[in-house]
């Protein structure tokens, strides 16, 4: 791809993060390549791989929570198909009156518009420079 039928990556990342906000598993899905991976090891929650994987997972996140809700602090196109971004989660448990309040750093991988892979980190510093060395090595 190149020229104006490049995709804009930005603008995709934002979509993600509106598609979670309304728990939409189809909108998100359809952002995603077939075979794509989601890793959570950096932050403790596994590795899902393929639609029916990555669903349930997300699925299962949300059914965690009366309220959540996602808010991007900073989100970057790093080039070479490589995006990196910021998000604040502000979260309340089913049955608890308690909130929390977590920031994590998702680097996303995307070939032809769709996301190959997006790993979660919850030390940004660690995930910002995953992110940078991903890019350069793919120019």
């Amino acid at each position: 791809m190149s020229g104006d039928s490049t995709p804009d990556l930005v603008e995709l990342a934002r979509k993600t993060l509106e598609a979670a906000n309304r728990r939409d598993l189809d909108a998100l899905m359809r952002l995603a390549a077939p075979d794509a991976v989601y890793d959570t090891t950096p932050s403790g929650l596994g590795l899902y791989q393929g639609h029916a994987a990555i669903r349930d997972f997300i699925k299962g996140y949300w059914e965690a929570f009366e309220e959540l809700r996602f808010e991007l602090e900073e989100l970057r196109d790093l080039g070479s198909g490589v995006t990196f971004s910021v998000n604040r989660q502000d979260a309340r448990p089913v049955g608890s009156a308690s909130r929390i309040r977590t920031r994590e750093a998702h680097v996303t991988e995307w070939l032809d518009g769709v996301v190959v892979k997006m790993t979660v980190y919850t030390d940004i510093d660690e995930g910002r420079a995953v992110a940078e060395r991903l890019a350069e090595s793919r120019r």
